[in-house]
């Protein structure tokens, strides 16, 4: 996608300096604060965040420079034990992206260390032939000892090549992380044109702000099985773009919690979500918010394919 895109011309590099390109699979627990630091490596925002567990459902690519390096980091969904199909789904997107990256870099709460969710990660990164990098998140939360001793443990339990510590909300400790993985992604020629941040579409972008929107003001009412589509996009004679959107519930109780009293959650919802998408488009935006209820909608293969997600058979 040609926006959100850096206004900062592509970093020249000197004569006989080979350039370096490499994807880069960012795992871990759901809300170990893998869209964070992405968005802190890429320098603007390219995934949603949200405090509500296992937001991320699609990996989404955000691309940033480093000297003669491009990294492509691959923000995916929180690896968990899966429960429902779309749980598989999300879950099968983050192991494929892994398999599939040239660097792995494995988030771990500082706080909640090696919990069920991290001890599963770790088996299953027993059998990836990529180099592991292990990054320790919300570092400023956690006392030095109990740091150090995290890193330990884990590092007995599988094999690093490095190991850094950081906040990734702060931004304590990224650009060190960012320099190494730029130094250590394989030599070859940029994959994307310098000025671009992500490869996702305008369209998935724009329903993933809004269901970010979503969830930021119904985080303890709405439950998580909600979507959003976007249904048509216009680009305008005067430089704006008109937006249509359906946010998908599975029951009409859910559809009033959306509206509110007199419609003003989904028009603060609206407000909230356009306001970000024209600062990340460059332009004005004209959003138009619709709820729907489908029963069912998260065995609906349509909306996998929507979503960018393969549906699951069983």
């Amino acid at each position: 996608m040609s926006k959100p895109s850096r206004h900062a011309a592509a970093a020249q590099t000197d004569a006989g300096t080979p350039q370096r390109c490499g994807f880069i699979a960012v795992i871990g627990a759901p809300n170990a604060g893998k869209s964070t630091l992405v968005n802190a490596l890429v320098g603007a925002k390219v995934t949603i965040v949200s405090h509500k567990v296992q937001t991320t459902r699609v990996p989404v690519r955000g691309i940033a420079l480093a000297d003669a390096s491009q990294l492509v980091f691959i923000d995916t969904p929180g690896i968990f034990a899966p429960r429902r199909r779309l749980d598989r789904a999300m879950v099968d997107a983050a192991s494929t992206a892994a398999g599939d990256a040239d660097l792995i870099v494995l988030l771990v709460d500082a706080q909640k260390g090696v919990n069920d969710d991290v001890a599963r990660i770790l088996r299953q990164l027993e059998g990836v032939e990529r180099p592991r990098i292990l990054v320790l998140n919300k570092i400023d939360r956690v006392k030095k000892e109990q740091l150090l001793a995290l890193a330990a443990d884990l590092n007995a339990r599988l094999a690093f090549s490095a190991t850094f510590m950081v906040s990734a909300l702060s931004g304590s400790g990224v650009a060190d992380l960012k320099t190494h993985l730029a130094a250590h992604v394989p030599e070859g020629p940029w994959h994307f044109p310098p000025d671009d941040l992500s490869d996702v579409p305008e369209r998935l972008l724009a329903a993933e702000i809004t269901r970010e929107k979503l969830y930021e003001r119904l985080h303890q009412e709405l439950p998580y099985s909600a979507t959003v589509e976007t249904t048509a996009w216009q680009d305008r004679k005067d430089g704006s773009a008109r937006i249509e959107q359906t946010i998908f519930v599975e029951r009409d109780s859910q559809r009033s919690i959306v509206l509110g009293e007199g419609g003003r959650t989904i028009k603060d919802i609206s407000m909230r979500a356009r306001k970000e998408l024209a600062v990340l488009l460059e332009r004005p935006v004209h959003l138009f918010l619709h709820v729907k209820v489908q029963e069912g909608w998260s065995d609906d293969p349509e909306r996998y394919r929507n979503m960018g997600l393969d549906f699951p058979k069983s």
